[in-house]
């Protein structure tokens, strides 16, 4: 693995970004780490962001995209995730909102609003893995990771974990692919499957291990944020 890491390095110059970047927006709102994981259905991708954020620490928490929807959708769970951010940060939730939105988010509809306030919100507090719901987008001084793999690893994957038949898993998983490709462009106009808006792109199965995966993004993540 260790030479795996140097060519990283190699490649990308990490070693050397890391010591200009900046971690906020083009105004410095973002100061915390923050990852993003976009992945695909039956890649593995959720069980990744949670190992990398046990592995990163006990100041990291996952939140997984059933989870941000859950609190999206109960305006006493968006209060308590906003009531968590430190008082001098509060204004970043707007700060997030206003940079990539502006006058346009008056437009969203009511889930839409909830949803960017909330991953705003867990942006601002920081230390946080978020899976999914467009996150990348919406975040862009993050650790932007997306875990692919092939569709016949998803396809065992999506029938072990979820008891189905093969029939049933792909169906799931073209499903899955359609209405994530559809949110993610009426909601951020982007398309999730484009490699350039990622950092780095993890296809698992074969070659690359979900340990490996972990290892790699916790690399990056420390690299990035200079953890």
């Amino acid at each position: 693995m260790r030479k795996f890491f140097e060519l990283i390095d190699k490649n990308l110059f990490l070693s050397k970004i890391s010591k200009k970047i900046s971690f906020g927006n083009k105004n410095g709102a973002v100061k915390k780490p923050v990852i993003t994981i976009s992945r695909e259905f039956g890649s593995s991708g959720s069980i990744i962001a949670e190992k990398v954020a046990k592995k990163l620490g006990k100041k990291w928490k996952a939140y997984h995209s059933e989870i941000v929807d859950k609190i999206a959708k109960d305006a006493n769970l968006e209060k308590q995730i906003i009531d968590k951010v430190d008082e001098s940060d509060v204004s970043i939730i707007n700060q997030i909102i206003g940079d990539f939105f502006g006058k346009k988010y008056v437009n969203l509809s009511n889930y839409s609003k909830h949803l960017i306030r909330v991953l705003s919100a867990i942006a601002a507090r920081g230390y946080a893995v978020i899976v999914g719901r467009g996150s990348n987008f919406l975040i862009p001084s993050s650790l932007k990771i997306r875990v692919i793999t092939n569709m016949e690893q998803r396809i065992k994957t999506v029938m072990e974990f979820r008891k189905v038949t093969r029939e049933k898993a792909i169906s799931m998983i073209e499903s899955s692919d359609k209405k994530r490709s559809e949110f993610t462009k009426q909601l951020f106009n982007h398309s999730n499957r484009n490699p350039y808006h990622y950092d780095v792109v993890i296809k698992t199965g074969g070659l690359i291990a979900d340990d490996d995966a972990i290892e790699t993004i916790v690399y990056l993540a420390k690299k990035k944020f200079r953890l």
